[in-house]
């Protein structure tokens, strides 16, 4: 049940991704009090990641769950809170205290960041909702193992479907790397990966219907080259398709977004409604963890001046 009195802060920030731990590690290493709501996992989609090889000061990469536990930490002991299990239901930004609401609490804030991060693409085929959990996946990390010395398939186009057929190929027996696109829009040393793994077979082709009974058997795809309709037998498949803006509710109370749902903001990563930030994917801008942690930061160091100014 959510209280009527207020919790006031100086930054909120709706979610615990890259974007959002970092705008806590500079919000609160200013001397603001800051406060983190977070529905999910705190790290986002980063901390599902296997590996990542390219932030910086990791020389061998590091595990996106340890990257995210740093940032974590160093967010706490600068003193910002963290609060897991927050849903956001409800906010008013027509005021200079911004009114979010969750299912705990009301929270009041004198500058709100938004880093509510993506969810996962859908394929949007027949049996994809039949057999989520019975051999459809969207996080290879959590279900990868499950299927060891399986044959699986990935589908996806870009650079999340290319690493996540990599981590398979090191657990499956056979990993079917299907694209929904005639180019793969992969390159460099991953593609380079890809070609060296004697067990993923690339596949470019429209992906029709999961076939199943109880659990996953096979997928049906029409292949672009032949114009032919083939059933492959996995026993697994992972949507790799990258994520959409989790941003509904804020377009809701009124902040600007642009036709896909993406935040508008500027260089200062202000949105349209004057102290209301925005760091990270829901913004559409680099869809990596390092610029997800620079835009979280510049929005902090942003929501920092303003928060001053409204208090003088």
């Amino acid at each position: 049940m959510v209280e009527t009195e207020n919790k006031n802060v100086d930054v909120l920030i709706i979610g615990s991704g890259p974007a959002g731990l970092t705008a806590a590690i500079y919000s609160a290493w200013l001397g603001l009090k800051t406060v983190v709501l977070e529905s999910g996992i705190v790290g986002g989609r980063a901390w599902l990641a296997p590996k990542i090889e390219n932030f910086p000061g990791f020389e061998f990469g590091i595990k996106g769950n340890d990257l995210a536990e740093k940032m974590r930490l160093q967010a706490l002991r600068f003193h910002a809170e963290i609060l897991e299990a927050e849903e956001v239901v409800g906010l008013d930004l027509t005021g200079e205290c911004k009114r979010v609401v969750s299912r705990k609490q009301t929270y009041g804030a004198s500058a709100l960041i938004i880093a509510t991060g993506t969810q996962r693409r859908k394929l949007l085929v027949a049996g994809e909702t039949d057999f989520v959990g019975r051999g459809v996946s969207y996080c290879v990390t959590c279900d990868g193992p499950l299927f060891k010395n399986a044959t699986v398939a990935v589908v996806g186009n870009g650079e999340e479907a290319a690493i996540d057929a990599l981590f398979m190929a090191d657990l499956a027996s056979q990993v079917l790397l299907v694209s929904e696109q005639q180019e793969l829009n992969i390159e460099g040393t991953l593609m380079d990966r890809l070609k060296n793994k004697l067990n993923i077979e690339i596949i470019k082709g429209q992906v029709l219907k999961i076939v199943g009974e109880q659990v996953v058997n096979a997928l049906r795809i029409l292949e672009f080259d032949s114009r032919r309709e083939v059933e492959r037998t996995v026993k697994g498949i992972f949507v790799s398709l990258g994520g959409v803006p989790m941003t509904t509710i804020i377009k809701n109370a009124g902040v600007a977004t642009d036709p896909t749902g993406c935040l508008i903001v500027d260089r200062q990563q202000k949105t349209s409604v004057e102290g209301v930030f925005a760091a990270g994917d829901c913004t559409c801008g680099g869809m990596q963890v390092v610029t997800a942690a620079g835009e979280g930061a510049m929005a902090a160091m942003r929501a920092s001046a303003y928060v001053r100014k409204v208090k003088t």
